[in-house]
């Protein structure tokens, strides 16, 4: 009772929320449009290509405008380290400059690196989004047959009672009957929970409001997807495919060269310089100097010669080199995980296709049993109970050959995600 409420209660409040109905594809595309990972990992390459253009910013000329306007008393001083001007202009700009340089191949090194975290993003949301997908599917699948198997028992139990009546049977039988029923029904309610569970999980993976549902169309025509021949090639797939190995080889360059931007801060900078100013003729310029010019303007260079850079750039070349050092680590952990991973997930393929093929063959039986029990049910060699049992133990087979099934189709795909292959099969 108190399940059949809770049964209740879920579908009212679902009847103000949205069912959208879509295929595979569909849903895999909705999910690469707005799911909330894949939104952040947008973001997150937006601003490693800010970073890019950070690090460039120094060496990219700048002018600065003002005034240094001021009365004079005496010989004209300097105000804030400027001649007292009317207006004066400042451009300034690095030309060379090592360790900037090498921040920037770190920036750009670590933009690639955020581009292939989002990519590898991407196909994580897919592949989560396709797995939940087929857990939707195989839950509508099982309900349906839950309901049509409540219907079965039903005209089963009207016929039983008529029996009864009549004398033929015993009323034991009715009472067994309304069990049968009784147990479809919970099944059944089990069944359509767990159906609307599964399709609100599939819609929070694609991104849609709260409350929506996601529910997979019926009668969708979808071929399984090709799977490596072997282990072995599965494991190479997987080595040469994996996007976290990408990564962490982009964030170890990165790293290598940020120890030489530590260790290029010995070296000689050089600045561009560029100023004017427009003079004024009331800072007594006339009478401390011999020649005097309203328009002044210089340009050179600026040379910086570090004599004395402290402990720090050591200490920061050191802390890169123990970083890169842990991305070392991280690497060959990552390669034998990885390899590991993908002969575990040919495996489980080749035990999934194996329980789809027992769950199929267990099926094709019950099925020839209901037929030879229909047979002898009409010829009044066979009772109808015995025939309602093997229905509803059709019924039960049917439910797991498509669990089965669902999970055959989770096991390729997690071996396509394992071996790099997802994006390019369900996305071509």
């Amino acid at each position: 009772m108190f399940r059949s409420a809770i049964f209740l209660f879920c579908s009212l409040s679902l009847c103000a929320a949205e069912v959208r109905v879509l295929t595979l594809r569909e849903a895999i595309d909705l999910a690469l449009k707005q799911n909330p990972d894949v939104v952040l990992a947008r973001l997150d390459l937006q601003k490693a290509d800010a970073a890019v253009r950070l690090a460039k910013d120094p060496f990219l000329p700048k002018v600065y405008a003002g005034s240094g306007l001021a009365y004079s008393s005496g010989i004209p001083m300097s105000v804030e380290g400027a001649t007292p001007s009317i207006f004066q202009a400042r451009a300034v700009s690095d030309i060379f400059n090592r360790p900037q340089s090498y921040r920037i191949a770190s920036a750009k090194e670590s933009s690639r690196g955020a581009a292939i975290d989002a990519s590898a993003k991407q196909e994580e949301v897919a592949y989560r989004a396709a797995s939940l997908f087929f857990d939707a599917e195989a839950a509508a699948k099982a309900a349906g047959v839950a309901h049509g198997d409540i219907q079965g028992l039903e005209d089963a139990l009207s016929s039983v009672r008529a029996r009864v009546s009549e004398g033929r049977e015993l009323p034991l039988e009715a009472k067994r009957a309304e069990l049968n029923l009784a147990r479809a029904r919970y099944r059944a309610e089990a069944l359509d929970s767990s159906q609307v569970y599964a399709e609100a999980l599939l819609a929070a993976a694609l991104g849609l409001a709260g409350g929506d549902q996601a529910r997979p169309a019926a009668g969708e025509l979808r071929a399984l997807p090709e799977a490596p021949a072997t282990a072995d090639a599965a494991a190479e797939s997987a080595l040469k495919n994996s996007k976290e190995i990408r990564s962490l080889e982009s964030k170890l360059m990165a790293k290598g060269l940020d120890i030489r931007a530590a260790s290029a801060q010995r070296l000689p900078m050089v600045d561009l310089v560029a100023e004017y100013a427009l003079l004024a003729k009331f800072n007594n310029y006339s009478k401390y100097f011999l020649a005097f010019q309203r328009n002044d303007a210089q340009l050179g260079m600026s040379f910086t010669v570090p004599v004395w850079t402290g402990p720090g750039v050591k200490a920061a070349a050191s802390q890169a080199g123990i970083e890169a050092e842990q991305l070392r680590t991280q690497l060959r952990s990552a390669r034998g995980r990885i390899e590991n991973d993908a002969r575990k997930a040919y495996a489980d393929l080749q035990q999934a296709e194996s329980a789809r093929d027992i769950a199929r063959l267990d099926l094709d039986v019950t099925r020839e049993q209901v037929s030879v029990l229909l047979a002898q049910t009409q010829e009044g060699r066979a009772q109808l109970r015995e025939l309602e049992e093997v229905r509803a133990a059709e019924a039960e087979k049917w439910i797991a050959f498509y669990d089965a099934s669902a999970m055959l189709e989770k096991a390729r795909l997690n071996l396509l995600h394992q071996t790099g292959e997802l994006m390019a099969t369900l996305c071509p």
